[in-house]
């Protein structure tokens, strides 16, 4: 399995290290089973987001993550590219009374997700979508692998 995946952050601070991020996305990959994949993820500021919402959805302001699937033949693989806006992710954690790393977490998965090939409705139905159901259940798994780990390296201290 070749993935490989870009991480950058555009004039925006966020609380996840680069690594990590990547190692969210080659988990959700491994999990899809996909087998060669070449993912570019970067994180933009909210002025950013917005022109690429407005541009490419005819959605008028920031949103939280987009993404687009550049690609998926045999010879290259599932090529795609991922924004994020960690601000609109910090209020939307802050609304959910969850930690911000938490919901980058899930917007790195979601993202991923649409670039496979996953979708779902507008509204409060994708709620209830098979891609959201998919999504929580490698959010759980990655939140909860992600804390374990930092409660051991924590005490081997």
């Amino acid at each position: 399995m070749t993935h490989v995946v870009e991480v950058d952050a555009v004039g925006v601070r966020v609380p996840l290290a680069r690594r990590r991020v990547a190692e969210i996305a080659r988990a959700v990959l491994r999990a899809e089973k996909v087998r060669r994949a070449r993912l570019s993820i970067a994180f933009v500021d909210n002025v950013r987001i917005a022109r690429l919402n407005r541009r490419h959805l005819g959605h008028r302001g920031p949103t939280d993550v987009i993404s687009f699937a550049l690609s998926d033949d045999p010879t290259e693989g599932l090529v795609g590219d991922i924004y994020i806006a960690p601000d609109v992710a910090r209020r939307n954690a802050m609304e959910q009374g969850i930690p911000a790393r938490d919901e980058l977490t899930r917007l790195v998965v979601h993202g991923v997700l649409h670039v496979v090939g996953y979708d779902h409705p507008e509204g409060s139905g994708r709620f209830e979508s098979a891609m959201w159901t998919r999504q929580e259940r490698l959010v759980r798994s990655l939140v909860r692998r992600a804390a374990a780990g930092g409660a051991r390296s924590r005490s081997a201290a």
